[in-house]
């Protein structure tokens, strides 16, 4: 059985590292933090070395009194395994536990993450540490749960160590059996690439041209890692279950190379997330229009959702970002940071702790500002911060465990992911194709949900959603397209992309009319396609009754099959002008559309109003695009959040009369939001 995030109360804290501090100071702090409202921190998932100091030495001193003089404040204590930074006496020692990366060169202690997770001697230390840590820590009354690890796969998310490569060797055993099937799964047989004997398998290595391994090895690599990881992470989750089965465990990421999903399902009660707005302003590309830039920032917290419904946030961006070297964020304006709050809390978050009480003045994150600043002077955002408290005080009980409403899911899965990082044909159209659906959904005031296609995945999954939007899977089994099929006869509308179902789940391109798997449903084949790019000039789709649309980045061009389709719209340039380029397929009781270029949000608007899809709010509130609706719901009550990106006031209007559960102010008609605003109507 799992155990919730919050059972009882909003938990609101912060991250926090004792060690950093002279213990002179601990006292004031966690005054402090109570004084704010929060109930939570998070401590010890950098500090291996205080633990043991040497090997087989075990220390529990400080942070036995860190701990214990928060919980006399009223404090519960999130403890990491510490585990992402190996000590230096560690690596020395033992030098076999370093990652190595594909060039064969050996990372150092300096850093951290520098270790690999296939080294028989780093797991047997990690699980010596953690046994200690939860046998000492289990019965502790201020200690509440665990983090296993820090950010697993942040940093760098691919290993070649020696122990790697057997540890690959071995996983390849298990599932194909023998050499035969692998050399098949591969293609091995092009370019000459046959293997006769298991010890001429390696993950990938560098070649003539860099890193151009086969793809089907690269493919399998990226599951390996995916699986390994969650081995590595079993390891500890296991112990701390037998060890301290009173306390829950989770951890933090979303990094590449991990299917979270899994990692969530076989050994944490929840999953956590380190949420920084700020991360998809400074990464916009200057030449997207109309961007998102931190608003974005609600399809990644989307992808969290589908992992856990509800979620912990353990590091809450709260102030200017960067590392000595990089990530220079600008300080977040006045309001932001609560706003930045309540976007994680409408996503599904039921705990947010901020990252960090006081930031750093040594190391590589002396930029990385937290509430407090060097001078731990009062200053705007700790007052923000204890506002944020007060309402969640008086609020946060009401919310948790409510769940976020959505009829619409954006679809992923991560053989695609992991394949289009290799593959240029279709890897990069499902990260524009998302951002464009996200948008035009946003500013249509429309949520959404993400759904990760899976083994396990079951049409009642499906059934929840009106509307299913899987961009660009080029990889598409025929099981999967089944199950799709059985989505769309019972009602469902389906939405593809260009690059459709033209390979199997080994990586392989099908020897069957495009788009492959998906043939069917879709009712066309493809009669040609091309790149969009270089001395190809771009053209536009003429839909039938909307406005014209560019037909960004790649083509297909179209051929109807069956006589349930309809054309919706056409190419309107270039050797295929007036040929198919949108169709509608009707099946059973629902339709299956296939577009046939990468999306941009004009399209998806235009598919939106096609689709019939409305704002659940439509018939009580009027809101400009600026805006932000998110839905959470129980048994009892539906929350509606609206938060205003913008730092200029956004006029709404309300039908009817609503109460605002942060205020207790009654809205209705029009009502001015305050720039970064933020209301929670009921």
């Amino acid at each position: 059985m799992k155990k919730p995030v919050a059972s009882e109360q909003f938990e609101l804290g912060v991250c926090y590292y004792p060690e950093h501090w002279p213990e002179k100071m601990w006292e004031d702090d966690y005054r402090r933090m109570r004084e704010m409202g929060f109930t939570i921190v998070r401590m010890g998932e950098f500090a291996w070395s205080i633990f043991e100091p040497q090997e087989g030495c075990y220390e529990f001193g400080l942070f036995d009194r860190a701990i214990s003089l928060a919980h006399s404040h009223g404090l519960k204590v999130v403890l990491g395994t510490p585990t992402a930074t190996p000590p230096a006496w560690l690596t020395d020692r033992y030098p076999e536990v370093l990652n190595v990366t594909y060039e064969g060169v050996t990372l150092q202690h300096g850093m951290r993450r520098h270790y690999n997770y296939s080294s028989p001697k780093y797991r047997e230390l990690c699980a010596a540490i953690t046994t200690q840590l939860a046998e000492h820590y289990s019965g502790h009354p201020g200690v509440v749960g665990w983090q296993i690890d820090n950010e697993l796969n942040c940093e760098i998310n691919v290993f070649y160590s020696e122990s790697d490569h057997i540890a690959f060797r071995e996983w390849l055993k298990q599932k194909y059996v023998t050499l035969d099937q692998l050399n098949e799964a591969w293609g091995a047989v092009f370019w000459n690439q046959t293997y006769s004997d298991w010890s001429q398998v390696f993950l990938p290595r560098p070649t003539p041209v860099p890193k151009q391994p086969n793809p089907h090895q690269a493919l399998d690599e990226k599951r390996f890692i995916s699986d390994n990881t969650i081995s590595f992470a079993k390891v500890q989750g296991d112990i701390l279950r037998a060890k301290a089965p009173g306390q829950w465990v989770t951890t933090n990421g979303l990094f590449g190379h991990l299917d979270s999903h899994a990692l969530t399902d076989g050994l944490l009660d929840f999953f956590s997330y380190d949420s920084y707005p700020q991360f998809s302003s400074i990464s916009n590309d200057a030449a997207e229009v109309n961007p998102l830039r931190d608003r974005g920032w609600g399809l990644s917290l989307s992808v969290v959702r589908s992992i856990s419904p509800n979620f912990c946030i353990m590091e809450q961006q709260s102030g200017p970002g960067g590392w000595v070297n990089r990530m220079d964020m600008p300080s977040p304006k006045p309001g932001q940071m609560r706003l930045w709050t309540y976007q994680s809390i409408a996503h599904g978050a039921d705990m947010v702790l901020y990252f960090r009480w006081r930031t750093a003045t040594m190391g590589n994150e002396i930029y990385w500002h937290g509430l407090n600043d060097y001078h731990n002077q009062p200053n705007r955002r700790l007052r923000e911060a204890a506002g944020i408290g007060k309402e969640l005080a008086g609020s946060g009980q009401a919310i948790i465990g409510s769940v976020t409403e959505a009829n619409v899911a954006i679809v992923r899965d991560y053989d695609n992911e992991w394949d289009g990082e290799y593959d240029v044909w279709h890897g990069p159209f499902m990260w524009q194709s998302n951002k464009e659906w996200y948008k035009a959904l946003q500013h249509k005031h429309i949520p959404n949900d993400v759904l990760y296609i899976r083994e396990q995945t079951t049409l009642a999954e499906l059934a929840r959603y009106k509307v299913l939007i899987y961009p660009h899977p080029a990889i598409l089994s025929d099981e999967t397209a089944a199950l799709l099929g059985q989505y769309v006869q019972q009602g469902g509308k389906l939405v593809f992309g260009c690059r459709t179902g033209y390979k199997d789940t080994r990586g392989q391109c099908y020897m069957r009319p495009f788009p492959g798997a998906a043939r069917e449903l879709c009712g066309i084949t493809v009669e040609e396609f091309t790149m969009v790019k270089g001395t190809r000039q771009p053209t536009s789709i003429q839909w039938n009754g909307m406005p014209d649309t560019g037909a960004d980045a790649f083509n297909d061009i179209l051929h109807v099959e069956e006589d349930t389709v309809e054309v919706m719209g056409t190419y309107a340039s270039d050797y295929y002008a007036g040929k198919p380029a949108v169709t509608r397929n009707t099946r059973g009781k629902g339709e299956v559309w296939y577009y046939g270029a990468v999306f941009n949000e004009e399209a998806a608007l235009n598919l939106i109003e096609h689709l019939g899809l409305r704002s659940p709010a439509a018939e009580w509130l009027e809101l400009p695009a600026e805006v932000e609706l998110q839905i959470r719901s129980n048994a009892d009550t539906s929350f509606t959040f609206l938060l205003n990106y913008e730092e200029t006031p956004a006029v709404i209007r309300v039908a009817g009369s609503k109460t605002d559960l942060l205020s207790g102010e009654v809205i209705t008609g029009e009502y001015t939001l305050e720039g970064y605003g933020v209301l929670i109507l009921q």
